[in-house]
C-alpha cells in the first residue's frame, strides 16, 4: 500500500468523524501534479467527492470550511491540494 493509500485511509476516518457520509471517493491525482513545486513537499494532489445531509443549506463554500476544518491536521503535510466536490443527498447524482 502507498503512502497516499494510507493517507486516504486516515481522511475517510476523519471526515465520516465530521459527516454522516452518505457517499465518498477520494482520489489520488498526484501522478498528474509530478514535478509541480509544491509536490516536493511531500503532500498529495487529492480529488474528494462526498455527500452528506450536514450540507443543507450550506453555500459552497461553507460546504468547503467544513471539510477543510475536519481535514485540518493533514494540511499541508499530507494535502498539498484538495479539490471538492460536496453534495446533499438530494443534490448526489448517484
Amino acid at each position: 500500500m502507498s503512502i497516499n493509500q494510507d493517507r486516504i485511509k486516515l481522511f475517510e476516518t476523519d471526515l465520516r468523524s465530521a459527516f454522516q457520509v452518505v457517499q465518498l471517493n477520494i482520489e489520488d491525482e498526484s501522478h498528474l501534479h509530478a514535478g509541480h513545486a509544491g509536490a516536493a513537499s511531500g503532500g498529495g494532489h487529492f480529488k474528494l467527492t462526498i455527500t452528506a445531509p450536514e450540507f443543507e443549506g450550506m453555500t459552497k463554500v461553507a460546504r468547503h470550511r467544513a471539510i477543510y476544518s475536519a481535514l485540518n491536521s493533514h494540511f499541508p503535510a499530507a494535502i498539498h491540494a484538495l479539490t471538492i466536490l460536496a453534495f446533499t443527498p438530494s443534490e448526489s447524482t448517484n
